[in-house]
């Protein structure tokens, strides 16, 4: 039997690696044979690179993890935001239109401005803050308008893992590192691992009728405070940290960057967790799995 292709792009970012890494064990290795690539065979900012690539892959699926996601930089590249996020979308909406393919697109919560004050719902009124959430919500537009009415979005939020750069690795080095740290108390949102965002992943992928927007997180309302006492926490216990250091609130405007946040992005998954039976392991949990993975990292 042959197999269909799914191309995943992003693969060296954390989430296209843990992607990568659970792939083999996911079920879906019956169906589909992955191609992974990533800026080397695809480059987003290259037209001609990513119509090459598609038509060199033919991909009858697509998931794609790739994206400029420097928050604070997109401010001052712009231009370059718009390409990733933006224009390489609409570029692989349109192929995939043509070629009947079916694109998953990975976003975020950065596409609403957080004036609501309880989680956001996938038909909530956008209205991203930056250029990093105004570029995100013009690649959703186009993957649900363009892709042939087969397209997915999958909203996510504060993503972190054992791999790459992300929050709790920098707190990790921080707190082994210095007397306290500060940290930022008046900004909510969720965190989510890689590992559960994946999970989420592959039963889309296996669910060929599911379409539209998906919300995922790991089901928490805390600040970036409350998330960083957790990693030291659970740190320590595993005995990641030798020792526990002082951890201050502050608030955001102690802490200015040069992209503005949402003051609150929970996204509220019930949805995604009834369409797609997905088994509810909470925040905590999916934060000891990603420390654990580390400890064994060493």
């Amino acid at each position: 039997m042959t197999k269909e292709r799914l191309l995943l792009t992003g693969s060296k970012g954390q989430l296209g690696r843990t992607f990568t890494a659970f792939f083999a064990g996911s079920g879906l290795t019956n169906v589909y044979e992955i191609q992974e690539v990533d800026i080397e065979e695809l480059d987003f900012t290259d037209r001609n690179s990513i119509l090459s690539a598609l038509s060199f892959y033919n991909p009858s699926t697509i998931v794609n993890c790739g994206a400029y996601t420097a928050v604070d930089h997109a401010e001052e590249n712009e231009k370059l935001a718009r390409k990733i996020n933006d224009d390489a979308v609409a570029i692989m909406a349109d192929w995939s239109r043509k070629e009947k393919s079916r694109l998953i697109h990975i976003s975020t919560d950065f596409v609403f401005d957080g004036r609501k004050r309880k989680p956001y719902l996938p038909d909530d009124v956008t209205n991203p803050l930056g250029v990093y959430g105004k570029t995100k919500l013009a690649g959703e537009g186009y993957v649900l308008n363009r892709s042939g009415g087969v397209g997915v979005v999958i909203r996510s939020s504060w993503l972190y893992s054992e791999f790459c750069s992300n929050f709790v690795k920098t707190m990790l080095a921080l707190m082994g590192n210095k007397k306290e740290i500060k940290v930022v108390n008046d900004q909510v949102g969720s965190p989510t691992s890689t590992h559960s965002l994946v999970r989420l992943l592959f039963s889309v992928i296996d669910n060929k009728l599911a379409s539209g927007i998906f919300h995922w997180c790991d089901g928490a309302a805390i600040t970036w405070y409350d998330f960083a006492v957790e990693i030291q926490k659970q740190a320590f216990d595993i005995g990641v940290l030798r020792s526990k250091i002082p951890i201050r609130a502050i608030n955001t405007s102690a802490y200015p960057t040069l992209a503005k946040r949402p003051p609150y992005s929970v996204l509220d998954r019930k949805q995604t967790l009834n369409q797609f039976g997905i088994e509810v392991v909470g925040w905590r949990e999916e934060l000891r799995r990603v420390i654990g993975e580390l400890a064994r990292a060493g």
